[in-house]
C-alpha cells in the first residue's frame, strides 16, 4: 500500500474542509510547495492534490501552484477538481502531473470519460465521492442519481484502472475511516482502490493496508499531528519498495 499525503488548494493556500463543507474551511499554509517538499523529504512518493475552487467552477485557478510542485519535486502527483475537458487533462499532464482525477465530468459525461480513458489510459483516475450511498458532484455540493457501487461497476467496464473513493461523512472528521466500504470495493472490483476520508490514526492505516487497498490518502491527520508521516510510511511498507 502507498501513502498519499493530501494538499487541498483554495486561493493558492493549503486548506481542509470539514465533511466537504466550504463554510467550514481551515487554512493551514500559504505555501503549498513547502508542504509538498516536506512530504517528499519524509519519504513520500505520491501526492494527492485537489483544487477546491476548480471543483466548483470547472476552471483551473490553482494550476500554477500544481505545476510548481510537479516541476520542483519528484512526487507522483494526482490532481482532481473541476477537470471537465480534454484540454485541461492535457494541460495538467504536460505540466508533469502523473494522473488526472475526473469527478463530476465522469458522472455527467460518460462519453468524455470513455474518450479520456481511451486517450490516456492509466493516467486517468476517477474520484467516487460517496454521501449517503450516492455519488456527490460539483465539489460535493450536489448528489447524483448514481450509487457508489453501481458507478464503480460502470467504471470497471469502461476500463478505469484507479478509483479514489471518499466517504464524505468521514472526511476531515477525524473519526476513523469507513473500513467496510473499502473492504467491499477491494473484494468486488479489480481496480486500484485508493481510500480517502477519515484516515485519522495508525490503526486506520494498518487496517487499510490489511484490507488490500492500493493507497490511503492522509490529510487533516497529518496537519494536526495526529499521525506522523514517517510512522505512516513505515506502516505502509513503502520505504522498503
Amino acid at each position: 500500500m502507498y501513502l498519499f499525503p493530501a494538499i487541498d488548494l483554495y486561493e493558492k493556500q493549503v486548506v481542509r474542509l470539514y465533511k466537504g463543507d466550504y463554510a467550514k474551511m481551515t487554512v493551514y499554509s500559504d505555501d503549498p510547495l513547502a508542504f509538498a517538499k516536506s512530504f517528499e523529504s519524509a519519504g513520500a512518493q505520491f501526492l494527492h492534490v485537489v483544487d477546491l475552487q476548480g471543483a466548483k467552477t470547472g476552471e483551473t485557478p490553482n494550476f500554477e501552484v500544481v505545476r510548481s510542485i510537479a516541476q520542483t519535486t519528484q512526487l507522483k502527483i494526482e490532481i482532481g477538481g473541476g477537470i471537465r475537458s480534454m484540454d485541461v487533462i492535457e494541460k495538467y499532464l504536460n505540466a508533469g502531473v502523473d494522473k488526472v482525477i475526473l469527478g463530476t465530468a465522469a458522472v455527467n459525461d460518460p462519453q468524455f470519460l470513455k474518450e479520456a480513458v481511451k486517450t490516456y489510459g492509466g493516467r486517468i483516475a476517477v474520484g467516487v465521492d460517496s454521501k449517503d450511498g450516492k455519488v456527490a458532484i460539483h465539489g460535493w455540493t450536489k448528489l447524483s442519481d448514481q450509487t457508489c457501487f453501481g458507478f464503480c461497476e460502470q467504471l470497471a467496464a469502461i476500463g478505469v484502472q484507479t478509483v479514489i473513493c471518499t466517504d464524505i461523512a468521514k472526511d476531515g472528521a477525524m473519526q476513523g475511516t469507513n473500513r467496510a466500504l473499502y473492504r467491499e470495493l477491494v473484494q468486488r472490483f479489480d481496480m486500484r482502490i485508493i481510500a480517502s476520508g477519515g484516515v485519522s490514526s495508525s490503526d486506520d492505516i494498518k487496517a487499510l493496508r490489511d484490507i488490500g487497498v492500493f493507497g490511503a490518502i492522509l490529510g487533516k491527520a497529518l496537519y494536526t499531528g495526529a499521525v506522523d508521516i514517517k510512522t505512516a510510511l513505515a506502516i505502509t511498507g513503502e520505504e522498503t519498495k
